[in-house]
């Protein structure tokens, strides 16, 4: 197993940590298309909603293989 030969101090340590290498990318923007208003992507902004503009589908049970008409 490798290990460091002299200890690191701990400006070099926390210039490491803070590089720009650990920082997290900006969040991406795009415009919602129900209320052509900013949104993060992927999302329909709350604009949207409250309007009614948008309407969450509702959600439908998944058909299992095991339950077959066996009668």
């Amino acid at each position: 197993m490798a290990v460091p030969k002299k200890k690191s101090s701990r400006s070099r340590r926390d210039m490491r940590r803070y590089s720009c290498a650990y920082k997290m990318d900006p969040i991406a923007e795009t415009t919602c298309k129900f209320a052509h208003v900013p949104a993060r992507t992927h999302t329909v902004s709350m604009k949207a909603i409250k309007e009614g503009l948008y309407e969450a589908k509702a959600k439908t049970p998944k058909k299992s293989k095991n339950t077959s008409a066996t009668a």
